[in-house]
Formats: C-alpha cells, sequence, structure tokens
C-alpha cells in the first residue's frame, strides 16, 4: 500500500510525502510514489498509531458489555494500535495466566495491565513476581485506590527493583464515599451527594511522598483537578519519576452536564468545574499531563438506563478520543501525536514509532478538518456523551502490525 499526499509527521517536521507499506513494515517515505494500491490522504496527517494506557476491555468476566475483539475492534476505528486493558475483571489480573490470557498480538495490540493487590481488594500483594514474568509492566488497582500506605509502599520498592510503573486510580475512599458527581454548586443545586476534588489530591500527594521515598516510576491516572495538575508539576520539578494521563471527557465536559441527569455524564473521577477543565487542557499542551488515556468504561443500555444515582460510573471513548483531543486543544500535529502515540508508548518503556524506512508499519491517517456525528460505535456498549454530537477531526485509516484494521469513509 502506498499512503499518498498525507502530510507526514517526523521527527524533522510536517512533511507532505507518500509512505510506502509492505510486509509489515515501512519500507520507503519519498515524493510520488509509484505502484501497489493507494491510499489517498491529501490533507490529513499521517503519524504512528495511537496507544491507549487506559481501557477497560471487560474480558474475562463481563462480555457483555465488551470483549477483547470488539475492543480491538473499537480501538482500530478510533486510531489506536496498541491499548492497554485494565485489571478489573473478573477474575482480576492478578496472576500471570490471567494476563496470558488477555494478551494479543493480532491487529490491535492488546497489553494487560496487571492488579497491585489480590483481586484488587485491596488486603495482599498481587502476584507481582508472576505478573512480571508474564510481560506485565504496569501495576494498578483501577476502580480503586490502594488505600492502605503501607502495603503500596512494599509494593513500590519490589517494582522499583524491577523498573515496573505504579499507575494510581487516584480517589481518597473516605472522602469519596457516597458521592455521585463532583461537589460544588451543581451538586448542591441538585440535591446529589457530591465526590470532592480533594478526595484525589491528598492521594496524589501522599502517593508522591512515597515515591519521593522508593524511587517507584508512579502514574496518575484520570488527572481531573487543578489541584492534580499542580501536584504533577511540583514533582516533576523535583525530578521524580511521575507521569500524569488525562481522559478525553475532561478535557471537554465539566459538572454542568450533569444538570441533565443523564447518566452518560456518571464518571469516576467526576466531571469538574470548567476552571479544572482549563486547567487540564493548559497542562496536557504544556506536557505536565504527558498523554490522553481514554479510561474506555463500556457499559450496557440497561444498566445506565436508571436513575443518576444508580447508575455505573464509566463512559466508552475509544471511537472518539483523537476527535475531542483535537476539537478541544488544537493541538499541532507533532504535539497531537506525542500525545496521543509517542508518550504513552515511551510510558510503556518502548521507543516510540517514527514514520521512517524500516519503522513498523503501525499507522494512522487523521483528518483534521472532516466532520462527522457519533450515531453508532463497534464497541458493544454505546454509553458515550458523545452520542449524537457533532465531531471534528475523523480517523480515516488505521494501519496495525502493517494491516489494514480500520477504513473509513472520507467525511466532509
Amino acid at each position: 500500500m502506498i499512503i499518498s499526499g498525507g502530510s507526514v509527521v517526523t521527527e524533522g517536521g510536517v512533511v507532505e510525502t507518500d509512505v510506502r507499506i509492505e510486509g509489515g513494515r515501512i519500507v520507503e517515505v519519498g515524493v510520488a510514489l509509484e505502484g501497489g494500491e493507494r491510499f489517498e490522504a491529501a490533507g490529513c496527517w499521517v503519524g504512528p498509531g495511537f496507544v491507549d494506557l487506559h481501557a477497560h476491555l471487560r474480558e474475562p468476566g463481563q462480555e457483555w458489555k465488551e470483549d477483547i475483539r470488539s475492543g480491538q475492534e473499537a480501538a482500530a476505528a478510533g486510531g489506536f494500535t496498541t491499548v492497554v486493558a485494565m485489571p478489573n475483571t473478573d477474575p482480576p489480573i492478578d496472576s500471570g495466566h490471567v494476563a496470558d490470557h488477555v494478551r494479543r498480538s493480532d491487529g490491535v495490540e492488546v497489553v494487560p495491565a496487571g492488579c497491585l493487590t489480590l483481586r484488587r481488594e485491596g488486603g495482599r500483594l498481587a502476584h507481582l513476581d508472576d505478573l512480571w514474568e508474564s510481560g506485565v509492566r504496569v501495576f494498578t488497582d483501577d476502580g480503586d485506590t490502594v488505600a492502605d500506605a503501607g502495603l503500596l509502599r512494599r509494593a513500590m520498592e519490589y517494582l522499583a527493583q524491577l523498573g515496573g510503573m505504579v499507575a494510581q486510580h487516584a480517589e481518597d475512599p473516605g472522602l469519596a464515599r457516597g458521592g455521585h458527581m463532583h461537589e460544588g454548586a451543581v451538586s448542591s443545586r441538585l440535591g446529589i451527594t457530591g465526590l470532592p476534588a480533594v478526595a484525589e489530591e491528598v492521594i496524589v500527594a501522599r502517593d508522591l511522598r512515597l515515591v519521593e521515598f522508593t524511587g517507584c516510576r508512579y502514574h496518575v491516572q484520570h488527572v481531573s483537578t487543578a489541584g492534580t495538575v499542580e501536584l504533577v508539576r511540583q514533582a516533576k520539578g523535583a525530578g521524580l519519576p511521575v507521569s500524569a494521563e488525562v481522559a478525553p471527557h475532561h478535557l471537554v465536559f465539566d459538572h454542568r452536564s450533569v444538570e441533565s441527569m443523564d447518566p452518560v455524564f456518571k464518571m469516576y473521577p467526576p466531571l469538574r468545574t470548567p476552571e479544572d477543565v482549563a486547567a487540564l487542557r493548559a497542562a496536557l499542551a504544556e506536557g505536565i499531563i504527558d498523554c490522553v488515556a481514554t479510561d474506555h468504561a463500556p457499559h450496557s443500555a440497561h444498566e445506565k438506563d436508571v436513575p443518576f444515582e444508580d447508575a455505573p460510573r464509566g463512559v466508552i471513548g475509544l471511537e472518539t478520543a483523537a476527535s475531542a483531543v483535537h476539537a478541544a486543544l488544537d493541538l499541532p500535529p507533532q504535539d497531537f501525536f506525542d500525545r496521543m502515540a509517542d508518550a504513552p508508548r515511551r510510558l510503556l518503556g518502548r521507543d516510540p514509532h517514527r514514520v521512517v524506512a524500516g519503522a513498523p508499519a503501525d499507522v494512522v491517517v487523521f483528518d483534521p478538518v472532516a466532520v462527522w456525528t457519533a450515531t453508532t460505535f463497534r464497541s458493544r456498549s454505546e454509553n458515550s456523551p458523545w452520542k449524537g454530537m457533532e465531531m471534528r477531526g475523523a480517523v480515516r485509516l488505521t494501519i496495525a502490525g502493517g494491516a489494514v484494521v480500520f477504513e473509513g469513509e472520507q467525511r466532509d
């Protein structure tokens, strides 16, 4: 295949050129290449496939919401060629054989994260050595915080020796208990128990002291508050091995969306204030927040079609992430691909993929001016806050491991 006439994102800048893919690799980059099937990419950005550090694929145990195959299809439609699957499955990914079940290398790569504690119950450490031997490098109890600081310290000390990364769902369980949305003016007006910003910030502040003590790599999942941004900024300034991600919905919506009482706007951490949204956008643009991660969390229609307080938390995001981020921040192409592809790949301990001869053919073609409406999804679930909304920017083509895993229609 030849990807023809696109604006190719290279280390030296954006160059309008062609890209030839053959045998699973990029074999040539140059002007007016001939021969082979052509994909016309005029007006589009061509760069490395996106990497999602945080997705819930629900397998094993909740395949009616999503399974690995449907998650791969949704990821491909969103331009992702690698996805890290969270371990809050049933059974949880707390040992190597479960991680081996989840891992995939066909098409979109699925990389399992492992639990920090057995069954994510927070009482005893998971089989960290077994998980490490199976190839797991990211460890988290995502969906719950490791509240026991002593237990977390032991995990950090062990993983620091190996070079693993602790990824924390930062939410103090006492401060968050009973909360359904951000604690603020809107929750007061609606009469809904709120979840304060400080619930996130006190866990991050505590954990950063443990990072200083243990030297372990530490990643803050789905940052939602301006206060957390400032904590991460200070930690990076002090030279600590700290990174952070932000979910697309926290870059776009704020707690006023909950006034509709539509459960599609219920997610944890909850939607915060407009000031928090502004701080998150600025931090992502600056690089204080390293990358975008979808926190793709499928739920079936019957689970979400209940009163707001009774609904499960979480929204899907793989298929709309690139468009949402592009519209919210309008980053230049190099920064866009850094936050969506290069930075998360570096955090996985991998070299960034480049669109250069000899590189693996994990490539996405993104049309920055296309306009489309999110109506149907390849995910098994449709709990998307973008459903029915007009989106700007569209994935036109996704190539993973040299194979076309998604080809969308040209949109205008």
